[in-house]
């Protein structure tokens, strides 16, 4: 049974890792993959010469971390509403409607979120200015851009995270929630005193884990939203790398940026695990 997945791990992660040596080539596609001319690190230099690349280095970071914050905080919230309501029909589909959008594509919101937000018609924007507000650029402004990308990625995939926390709630013991109702707490205080503490196991386990993932601040959103009006606040790592790639054709750097990408990527997922193993017990194996 694990063949097959072996094999395709084998094919489509490990195979492409020869493409490594381009990182420290002047690659030539007529040449080949071993017969363009060896220049060491001289990519890398020139990756951190280019213009722009410590704005993408902050811009990825910041993106990355605020969704994290903001991929713990909306979930969790979320959670515990759930878990206080008493109409099962409701609870259910609420549910239900929440966890919807984590099954569309970046590429199917990403066409609705155009059309809602638009500055010119959108349905976001008309309701802003019946409010009697002025309409907000938001895709096209360095301003809103970035806290746009942490708001429509948090709507797409909170639900999902807060399955997982609602089975962690069902795992905390109801006699717990008896013993404090008899003893005069209402649903404010058992929430504070019993619920959250049965979520931090949880909590601290998927934030240490979410570190891992702080230079994937999410390509397609972001190349799918983003515009020249605002890769000062948008570009990322990913993104910059794609431009290089395909639009520039400097297979070379783009290399380089991949792997620069992947030595930073892999010290903070061990960290992660780490941290994850001292502070939550949980292991890979």
């Amino acid at each position: 049974m694990l063949v097959p997945g072996m094999i395709f791990t084998i094919l489509f992660a490990y195979v492409p890792m020869t493409g490594i040596v381009l990182a420290f080539q002047s690659f030539v596609p007529g040449q080949g993959l071993f017969g363009s001319d060896w220049v060491g690190f001289d990519n890398f230099s020139y990756l951190f010469n280019l213009p722009g690349i410590y704005q993408v280095i902050y811009n990825t970071v910041f993106i990355a971390v605020m969704k994290i914050i903001a991929g713990l905080i909306v979930p969790i919230t979320a959670a515990l509403l759930l878990n206080e309501m008493r109409i099962r029909f409701l609870k259910r589909t609420v549910q239900t409607l929440i966890y919807l959008p984590h099954f569309l594509s970046w590429v199917i919101l990403g066409g609705i979120l155009i059309d809602v937000l638009s500055i010119d018609g959108g349905i976001v924007n008309r309701f802003i200015e019946w409010l009697g507000f002025k309409s907000v650029f938001f895709l096209g402004s360095n301003q809103w851009f970035p806290f746009t990308l942490v708001a429509t990625d948090v709507w797409k995939d909170f639900g999902f995270s807060t399955i997982i926390y609602m089975a962690a709630i069902t795992a905390i013991d109801p006699t717990t929630y008896e013993a404090a109702h008899i003893d005069g707490a209402g649903r404010w205080r058992q929430t504070l005193r019993i619920t959250l503490p049965g979520l931090a196991p949880t909590i601290v386990l998927l934030s240490v884990l979410s570190l891992g993932s702080i230079l994937n601040a999410g390509f397609e959103q972001v190349f799918i939203l983003y515009s020249p009006s605002v890769y000062s606040s948008g570009d990322i790592i990913d993104t910059m790398l794609y431009r290089l790639a395909f639009m520039d054709a400097q297979y070379s750097v783009a290399t380089a940026v991949g792997l620069f990408k992947s030595f930073i990527g892999l010290f903070l997922i061990s960290t992660s695990y780490w941290l994850a193993y001292r502070f939550a017990n949980y292991r890979i194996f």
